[in-house]
């Protein structure tokens, strides 16, 4: 097993979207923390992967909805394998609930927020600092192809704001730290092949995406310059434009 690059965190990664990036990580080289908040088993699968791959790996349980167990997971998974630490933090973690808006809960606001936006705050709040002081770092953050456009969206509101927020927030962060060495992108899928939803005739494409499509627009942002920072790939297949 080689000396890995430095630790890449992975938010909600037992499964799906979070396994394939994960995994893709480990491929690139580095040493992978794979977070689940319920999902101990599969996160130990998706470990025990990155580690066929020849990637140190650990598993690490936190509900980011909580501030401080968000923060502590980012601590934890910098000191987690020695070396450079932390060097690629991806948000991929975030509940979606579809419901009329008069219909949607203080409950669905909360989750939908907490999930999506606030763990994503938390987190990056706690790695900015560790990979400024390193010089590097590359944070990729889990959109939705269309969040920035100010479009009506009663069966998802609580969602999409929050990822309009996630959008806003990183194009902050982004300036806050540039030139430093760190990076801050966006990634935001439209229909993906494990999406809830299907809506195949509102897509140009005619198709769904697949996670490894997404997972490649990620790798984007962790191969590239830091002079590419603040910038939003959708992968969507002409959704929602």
């Amino acid at each position: 097993m080689n000396a890995p690059r430095g630790t890449a965190l992975v938010t909600g990664a037992a499964r799906g979207i979070g396994r394939g990036l994960a995994l893709a990580l480990a491929a690139e080289g580095f040493a992978v923390a794979v977070h689940y908040r319920g999902s101990a088993a599969d996160a130990q699968d998706t470990a025990r992967q990155c580690r066929e791959a020849g990637a140190q790996a650990r598993t690490f349980q936190a509900d980011l909805t909580v501030p401080e167990q968000a923060r502590g997971l980012v601590r934890d998974a910098h000191a987690a394998f020695g070396g450079p630490g932390l060097a690629v933090l991806v948000n991929n973690v975030g509940n979606y609930v579809h419901r009329p808006l008069l219909d949607t809960t203080d409950a669905d606001w909360a989750e939908m927020l907490g999930s999506n936006l606030l763990s994503t705050v938390a987190t990056c709040q706690e790695a900015a600092p560790l990979m400024r002081a390193a010089g590097y770092g590359r944070i990729v953050n889990l959109g939705y192809a269309g969040a920035g456009d100010l479009r009506a969206r009663p069966g998802i509101t609580p969602y999409v704001i929050a990822k309009a927020g996630v959008l806003q927030f990183s194009r902050a962060l982004a300036v806050t730290l540039a030139g430093s060495g760190v990076s801050v992108n966006v990634v935001s899928p439209g229909i993906l092949d494990t999406s809830v939803t299907q809506p195949l005739r509102a897509i140009p494409a005619g198709r769904s995406g697949t996670v490894a499509e997404l997972v490649e627009a990620a790798l984007y942002f962790v191969r590239t310059s830091d002079y590419v920072t603040g910038q939003e790939i959708e992968v969507a297949g002409g959704w929602n434009l």
